[in-house]
């Protein structure tokens, strides 16, 4: 099976400079044609057959142009929502870094943001979805998984078997994709933050 992790296009949060995590913006005029370009490339190159996508604006804003490409279904799963980011969510970063300043040595893994959740909630929700995954589709060719970049990020961590607590990440850009293989024998990284499709469009 292959899987195509996708970063939502712009939102409307890109251009308002607040915090976004579960603050709901749906695309820009930007984000839509970024999910078009997309949804092209990947209908010619490596057309999915099922597409899953986050429930929050942004994501099934960019998977219903991507299904409407390509003809796959879509469903939606909310274990693909961004990083629960509780009291911060649509906060202005100026307003933020005053109010809640990052702390030098960071938040404990364990302990959630206020109203929100912690580190390690967070990477067993992409734990939980890959396996989800990997059970629910079995018989699958290819299905394109359409969500954040925080989620991608602890996705990626999972599907590499990384350390729950690390210092890596795995930043992706707006439509940005990365292609995953699982078979018998092994898990194959193929592509990382591929942006091939936008040509010149940022």
């Amino acid at each position: 099976m292959e899987l195509l992790l996708i970063r939502h296009g712009q939102s409307e949060a890109d251009l308002l400079g607040v915090l976004e995590g579960r603050a709901d913006f749906p695309l820009t005029e930007l984000g839509r044609e970024q999910a078009r370009k997309l949804a092209i490339y990947l209908n010619g190159a490596m057309r999915p057959e099922k597409i899953i996508a986050s429930p929050l604006k942004r994501a099934p804003g960019t998977a219903r142009i991507l299904r409407d490409v390509t003809g796959a279904e879509l469903e939606v799963d909310p274990l693909l929502m961004e990083f629960n980011n509780g009291v911060l969510a649509g906060m202005p970063k100026e307003v933020a870094a005053v109010q809640y300043p990052l702390h030098p040595e960071g938040r404990p893994a364990h302990i959630p943001i206020q109203d929100g959740e912690s580190e390690l909630e967070f990477r067993f929700r992409a734990e939980a979805f890959l396996q989800k995954t990997l059970t629910e589709n079995q018989n699958a060719n290819r299905v394109a998984v359409v969500s954040h970049g925080g989620l991608i990020s602890k996705f990626l961590q999972a599907f590499m078997n990384m350390p729950a607590i690390n210092g890596f990440g795995f930043p992706t850009a707006d439509t940005g994709f990365h292609l995953l293989e699982i078979n018998e024998q092994e898990r194959l990284i193929w592509k990382l933050n591929s942006e091939e499709h936008l040509g010149g469009l940022r």
